[in-house]
């Protein structure tokens, strides 16, 4: 499946605002969401490295700003609290 192809296939799908997340019992979620973010954005940038082109980077840019705003949520959280 192309990115185009994903994109047109997302577009038609509502937004829940819904975030699942694999955890354990413990340890705070935020961390544990921008920990697989983060984990994804490794995995992207190193298949970007490997194989170069626009969609490996679009990819890797995409998984990255996931990261990005994961870390944005636990600051703001922890500012809140």
């Amino acid at each position: 499946m192309t990115v185009r192809q994903l994109h047109n296939l997302l577009r038609g799908l509502d937004d829940t605002r819904e975030l699942v997340v694999t955890r354990s019992d413990h340890g705070d979620v935020l961390e544990q969401v921008w920990r697989a973010a983060q984990n994804e954005a490794d995995a992207a940038y190193a298949a970007w490295q490997d194989a170069g082109g626009r969609e490996a980077y679009l990819a890797y840019r995409a998984a990255a700003d996931r990261a990005d705003a994961a870390m944005d949520a636990i600051i703001a959280s922890r500012r809140a609290a």
